[in-house]
């Protein structure tokens, strides 16, 4: 991808959008030092479906500077991790899950299946980057995972899908006649293909995701913990083991997952 000038520019045009976006709303505070009203949340399963890997770097790094303009921290480093995600997995699932037609993969959302598609790896792009935050602030013992995790899923996935579906139905006729669509600018033999080990991978993506997120959320429920705002003041044990254990798992095999995949020369 580096070695692509429009996929290095689409990185910083990512970033720099998702940056723009995010700072005017630093001061709509939700949880202070961790995380705001973030309309800008509509950005990255967008940016991810059509700039690919582009798209994802761009998310990460646009957080991390949003980040300076108030959150700024040890948590940043998961943040970024978290950001990435929530633009990575959406495109990777679009590709490898299922969902739509393997003869008609583009984003153009131009059919009920295809809307209900995005919706689907538009939320589990918000769930991978709650659990990979939630999961370290609650090592750091910083913020209950319970609470925060279920604010950062609420936070993502509805401007991800209420203003995404519209963004991207607007957007993708311009995108693909300038082709700025990423698997225009890769090479063929650098994009993966559907089936073989990318359908494994995106299935055993979703399982860590979901499985992690909620196998954490049970786990830190048990150990005394609330869900959005009530949370912060039902106390319980934040560093549980459990919790820790289950986030950890799900996030380690989200990483993992990712790298399986069938490259066209592998067929």
């Amino acid at each position: 991808m580096w070695k692509k000038t429009r996929m290095v520019v689409l990185v910083a045009f990512s970033a720099g959008l998702y940056a723009t976006l995010l700072v005017p709303f630093k001061g709509f505070v939700l949880i202070p030092s961790i995380t705001e009203i973030r309309p800008a949340s509509v950005l990255p399963p967008v940016l991810g479906l059509l700039f690919g890997p582009a798209g994802a770097w761009g998310a990460a790094i646009g957080n991390l500077i949003g980040d300076f303009f108030g959150s700024l921290g040890v948590g940043s480093l998961f943040g970024f991790i978290g950001n990435f995600m929530f633009a990575y997995v959406p495109y990777k699932l679009w590709l490898g899950l299922g969902l739509v037609p393997g003869e008609d993969m583009e984003p153009d959302l131009k059919s009920r299946r295809k809307v209900i598609a995005f919706s689907v790896v538009a939320i589990l792009g918000s769930f991978a980057c709650a659990l990979v935050i939630a999961w370290g602030l609650e090592i750091l013992r910083l913020v209950p995972f319970a609470a925060l995790g279920s604010i950062i899923s609420l936070n993502n996935s509805l401007p991800s899908v209420v203003l995404g579906i519209p963004l991207v139905m607007g957007i993708y006729p311009r995108i693909k006649k300038w082709d700025l669509l990423w698997t225009d600018i890769m090479d063929p033999e650098d994009v993966p293909v559907p089936g073989g080990r990318t359908s494994l991978g995106s299935f055993l993506m979703t399982i860590c995701i979901v499985a992690g997120l909620f196998g954490g959320f049970i786990a830190a429920f048990k150990a005394g913990q609330g869900f959005l705002y009530e949370g912060f003041g039902t106390g319980g044990d934040v560093g549980s083991a459990w919790v820790i254990a289950i986030g950890g798992l799900g996030s380690i095999g989200l990483v993992l997952s990712s790298f399986l995949q069938t490259m066209p020369d592998n067929n």
